[in-house]
């Protein structure tokens, strides 16, 4: 699994939306949407970082295959 699927099916098990990552791991909608749907392969660890803290895991847990 990629970082986008591992944050899409996480996000769907937390029922958190889009907008709602964005406002708690206080980074912008599109930067959320781009690592969700692939555009953005590369995300930088901070934004990681930020968006595992939104969802409750650990950085790993969206990195894992």
């Amino acid at each position: 699994m990629s970082i986008a699927s591992n944050v899409k099916k996480i996000r769907a098990e937390k029922g958190y939306s889009l907008e709602k990552v964005a406002r708690l791991a206080d980074v912008s909608l599109s930067t959320v949407v781009k690592i969700e749907d692939g555009t953005n392969q590369n995300p930088t660890i901070n934004s990681l970082s930020k968006i595992a803290t939104a969802l409750g895991v650990k950085v790993d847990d969206l990195l894992q295959k």
